[in-house]
């Protein structure tokens, strides 16, 4: 009886055995993840991308992935990376809150020259969001000076789309005058009349469309675009005469792209955003192409001739924001005023 038992028991370790080194022989499969931080508009776009691009990368490589998307104010979103949020890849709303991540030393230097046009595979602009027949019959950036004219936007210490939209404001108040205290003026007048400064773009559209506050949304192109679509018969679209050309800035978040494992799959990820099939992706979420040919697809979604200056005509981010967005800049001197 012993003895049987024994049998049984050798047998059964055998077995276990052969189960064991079966499973050491079987290679584990894993999914690999990556984390995209982006800002706030960008939310449906990416819902939109990250499925065209995981089914692009299966069929170029036989690899699944799983793609993470987070989204809030651009310049929060920029923070949150370099306090150590996950972060593979960043979609920000403009280059500095890029290379603040760059200067915490988690990307490599020379990241705007890493994929093409200045790594912006897309832009935008700013115009005006209006309720229906325009009651206050807003056309351009003076009327949002007008007494009794309630204008949304976000705050610009947290909201990169809010630069973008301060910007705008200051090259045309500085067409108009010759004189910088009448810009300064002229700023004061529009930021006198906001009634609510959100942290981001998407919390301003959020107070302006579902709240119902104020009168006019300064907004992002594409949330405006966005707002039409959802709200067909109760907003409308106002181009400024002038305005700017924003552009959004991608890079890999290198160091921990590189912990993680997936640098390779962060370049690939970036780098698809370039494609005709994603280039027309971001063209029907509300974004303008970069690939010249694909926006002329589209001249009938977008206002091509309208006055657009650039970064370049304040000097470049950095030149920018020292001027106008650090603590204590012009936008704080402006501000404290009102």
């Amino acid at each position: 009886m012993k003895r049987k038992a024994l049998r049984l028991a050798c047998l059964l370790l055998m077995l276990l055995a052969v189960v064991l080194l079966a499973a050491c022989g079987e290679e584990e499969s894993e999914v690999r993840t990556l984390t995209n931080v982006s800002y706030d508009p960008t939310r449906e776009l990416y819902a939109a991308y990250n499925q065209m691009f995981a089914e692009h990368y299966l069929a170029e490589t036989g690899e699944e992935v799983e793609l993470i998307q987070s989204h809030g104010g651009s310049g929060s979103q920029a923070r949150s990376v370099i306090e150590g949020a996950e972060a593979d890849v960043v979609t920000l709303a403009l280059a500095h809150d890029i290379t603040l991540i760059e200067e915490a030393g988690l990307i490599e230097p020379g990241w705007l020259s890493e994929f093409s046009e200045n790594s912006s595979p897309y832009t935008s602009t700013i115009v005006f969001l209006v309720r229906k027949d325009n009651p206050e019959h807003i056309r351009d950036w003076d009327d949002l000076t007008k007494v009794g004219v309630d204008v949304i936007t976000p705050d610009p210490k947290s909201s990169g789309g809010a630069c973008w939209n301060f910007l705008a404001a200051w090259y045309y108040a500085n067409q108009k005058f010759t004189d910088e205290q009448k810009v300064r003026d002229f700023m004061s007048a529009i930021y006198g009349n906001v009634l609510v400064m959100d942290s981001g773009a998407r919390g301003s559209t959020t107070t302006f469309v579902e709240n119902g506050q104020g009168d006019v949304l300064i907004a992002w192109e594409n949330e405006a675009l966005f707002t039409l679509k959802e709200y067909p018969d109760e907003y409308e679209l106002v181009t400024p005469s002038v305005s700017i050309k924003a552009e959004p800035s991608v890079a890999v978040v290198d160091a921990n792209a590189e912990k993680d494992g997936v640098s390779d799959l962060a370049r690939a990820y970036l780098e698809y955003l370039y494609s005709p099939e994603a280039q027309r992706l971001e063209a029907e979420n509300g974004y303008r192409p970069s690939d010249p040919a694909i926006l002329a697809e589209y001249s009938d979604k977008f206002d091509l001739d309208v006055d657009l200056c650039s970064i370049d005509d304040f000097g470049g981010w950095d030149q920018a924001y020292a001027d106008f967005f650090a603590d204590g800049a012009i936008f704080d001197q402006i501000y404290a005023e009102i």
